[in-house]
């Protein structure tokens, strides 16, 4: 038993059976990552160079691209190292950095989507108290704990699992999670429960408040048009990715827990992919469409570097 906690190397198995079409999914792979950089960059310079749009909810959403960012660059760039390689593995440093990194995005969508839905109902239910209760200052403390807090919940999670004795290091994933992880040790631990269910029930909060504020915005917005036309512009899109993302979270989490092993192994790493790819993409994409101002700047700028290579021209 001396031997068996000393691992440095992660074996992930998920990529075992790609070799003939390794390929296509590369350049799949990379066209969605192109695509997941262009849209989320494409929100966050828009907010940071237009001043007009230097408001509580832009700055949110601004936050909420970076942090799709964050973590889908925890997993692309290493899953497409590993479909160009025959050797999939993973060091055990890489393996807790790689599970921190994706948990923590996760746990900062949850936070960044609660601030934007309690800035949504002060804006909508309270709008003469608004400006005083969401100033700049105020927004900078919200947007710091929204990103505090889930990097130092994961961030005891990571610890805990990195002192386990493990007996296996071989992880029936595409990536690896802190779930998995733990479940390679030798002995149960009391902290591989307690701390993650802490973790969920605290973010179970989360979508419970989210609820709760639209309860309210409904039954307020029912009695005015205008304030019904301000809920379908810009809690339409917030409903929308965090019904995306909870779902996603929820599917991938349900599965890894109690998923069926006579699945093919090419739905298993899509299931396990659909959290670093549908909400990555729809989220600037919703908001992008639907909010006026943010799709207004972003064609004329595209208009206006049309029409200035039309002049060079």
């Amino acid at each position: 038993m001396d031997n068996v906690s000393v691992i440095t190397v992660f074996t992930l198995s998920g990529l075992r059976d790609i070799a003939n079409y390794r390929v296509i999914l590369f350049v799949l792979t990379l066209l969605c990552y192109c695509v997941i950089w262009l849209v989320n960059v494409t929100i966050i310079v828009t907010v940071i160079v237009d001043k007009s749009l230097h408001e509580p909810m832009y700055i949110f959403l601004c936050n909420l691209c970076f942090n799709g960012l964050y973590g889908t660059a925890a997993f692309y760039p290493k899953f497409l190292y590993d479909l160009l390689s025959t050797a999939h593995v993973i060091s055990y440093a890489g393996c807790l950095l790689q599970g921190f990194a994706l948990h923590s995005s996760v746990a900062a969508d949850f936070s960044l989507l609660a601030l934007m839905a309690y800035d949504r109902y002060v804006a909508i239910c309270r709008p003469l108290v608004y400006h005083s209760l969401m100033t700049k200052q105020r927004v900078c403390i919200f947007v710091f704990f929204a990103w505090l807090i889930p990097i130092y919940l994961l961030f005891m999670s990571t610890i805990t699992t990195a002192v386990l004795r493990l007996c296996d290091s071989h992880i029936q994933r595409i990536y690896c999670v802190n779930w998995l992880i733990s479940n390679l040790a030798c002995f149960p631990s009391v902290a591989k429960t307690v701390i993650p269910a802490f973790n969920y029930t605290f973010y179970v909060g989360h979508v419970v408040f989210v609820f709760w504020s639209y309860v309210h915005l409904i039954k307020t917005c029912q009695s005015s048009k205008e304030n019904w036309n301000k809920f379908m512009q810009t809690c339409v899109p917030h409903l929308f990715s965090l019904t995306v993302v909870v779902v996603s979270l929820l599917f991938d989490m349900l599965y890894m827990r109690f998923g069926s092993k006579e699945i093919p192994q090419n739905v298993e790493n899509f299931m396990a992919m659909e959290f670093l790819l549908i909400p990555p993409i729809m989220n600037p994409l919703m908001y992008g469409l639907k909010l006026t101002k943010i799709r207004n700047r972003v064609l004329n700028f595209i208009c206006g570097k049309s029409s200035a290579f039309r002049l060079k021209s």
